[in-house]
């Protein structure tokens, strides 16, 4: 029966189906945080209508329900009667959940550095023009680790975030933890819900003890 279940298989199996949100959570990331530099860039561009099309792009994005963009993504290209651009299978719906993720998550993030960018007085980026020195060295030189340290603390909070908003992956049947545990509930098992909470605390409390860490490593910009 079901029910009779070994819990150390469960446990095996919810652990297994929580790498899948690991992996979302890592690929997010990897894709999300250079993308987000770019609209960042392209927000505070000096020409007005790419300026305007990056921040009309951002609103929608930001103004709209992260399931909702997972669902048409993964699905708008053949309701629109063009080719599915996804591999079939599970496959294919890991790559259009990390899709939606990296394009959701770019949004919020290059919010984040263009605020942080703004933040930086201007008389620095002119008195690193006195010394000769190209805007390109400028913005790694002396703009990017204070935009890192004034940065760290919203992004920190948009990361952990995305750690719980993984689970929004099973909208598209993609078997991340919590889908898992619902199969075992439907079964008449209501304690791999409850350990579901135990994956995520875990992970979010070595997060939290990651970002401590370097907000101290950062200290000295004060």
């Amino acid at each position: 029966m079901d029910g009779c279940v070994p819990v150390s298989v469960i446990l095996g199996r919810l652990s297994g189906a929580f790498l899948l949100n690991c992996e979302l959570f890592a690929l997010t990331l990897l894709f999300a945080l250079p993308l987000g530099l770019v609209v960042a860039f392209g927000s505070m561009s000096r020409c007005k209508p790419l300026a305007g099309v990056v921040k009309t792009f951002v609103w929608v994005i930001r103004g709209t329900p992260l399931m909702l963009q997972i669902i048409v993504i993964y699905l708008g290209p053949g309701l629109l009667g063009m080719e599915n651009p996804w591999p079939s299978g599970s496959g294919g719906r890991m790559v259009a959940a990390v899709v939606a993720f990296a394009i959701n998550y770019a949004c919020y993030f290059s919010e984040i550095y263009r605020g942080g960018i703004e933040a930086i007085p201007k008389g620095q980026t002119e008195a690193g023009q006195v010394l000769g020195m190209t805007k390109t060295q400028i913005f790694f030189k002396v703009t990017l680790l204070q935009v890192v340290k004034r940065i760290l603390a919203p992004m920190g909070n948009e990361v952990i975030t995305l750690v719980k908003d993984t689970s929004l992956a099973n909208t598209i049947a993609n078997k991340e933890i919590i889908m898992m545990a619902k199969e075992y509930s439907a079964k008449g098992l209501i304690w791999p819900l409850f350990s579901t909470a135990i994956f995520f605390l875990v992970f979010v409390g070595a997060l939290t003890l990651l970002l401590g860490w370097a907000e101290k490593k950062l200290d000295y910009f004060r």
